[in-house]
């Protein structure tokens, strides 16, 4: 029996969006969206720009294997609690701070290793930047499921996508800006500190 569906105001529609569970998703969205740039087009910028070999730049593309097998690794952040970080913020919170801290070091780490003097650190602190985004999706996910009710989920959705969309832009044209103006190194940092956007929502 298909049940009938209530109808909304515009207003109501529109209300939804400010409310507090939907906001975190657009901020948590961008936080998700910065890193993947970070290790893949931009990457292949800088690696470029400084004279690395064509066929070494398209190793790292097998970085992005991470994204495809995060499902391995998906019941250890479902079900592992982190002796601190779980006590203190609960089971996805703790996960997105590890991460956002993965994320946020090997950015830096990025930062202060020259290409063309040690491309294997740089493939490492890639594969960090990598793993930590893709067990952030993981948690993030399971988070914007358990937090908010069903009302809520289909604007959650929309929001974390727009705040993704919002992260590859910052990853992508405002890195290669901030390169062009200034240096990688200074692009990289800058891209480390914006992962405090999402540090600080999940701290709200």
């Amino acid at each position: 029996m298909i049940m009938p569906t209530t109808k909304r105001s515009w207003r109501d529609a529109l209300v939804i969006y400010f409310q507090a569970p939907v906001l975190s998703m657009l901020f948590l969205g961008f936080s998700a969206g910065l890193p993947f740039l970070l290790v893949f087009s931009t990457l292949s910028a800088w690696l470029r720009s400084d004279g690395i070999e064509v066929a070494a730049i398209g190793f790292f593309a097998w970085i992005g294997i991470l994204y495809s097998i995060k499902f391995i690794w998906a019941p250890v952040v479902d079900r592992l609690a982190l002796p601190l970080l779980t006590r203190t913020f609960g089971q996805r919170r703790g996960w997105m701070l590890l991460a956002q801290a993965m994320i946020a070091a090997g950015l830096v780490g990025l930062a202060s290793v020259e290409p063309q003097q040690n491309l294997v650190l740089v493939a490492i602190l890639a594969l960090l930047v990598a793993f930590g985004s893709a067990t952030q999706d993981i948690a993030i996910d399971a988070f914007r499921i358990e937090s908010a009710p069903d009302d809520f989920q289909a604007a959650m959705a929309s929001t974390y996508i727009i705040g993704y969309r919002g992260g590859l832009l910052a990853a992508g044209a405002g890195a290669l800006y901030m390169a062009a103006w200034f240096s990688w190194q200074a692009a990289y940092l800058c891209m480390a500190l914006l992962v405090g956007v999402g540090v600080v929502t999940v701290l709200l």
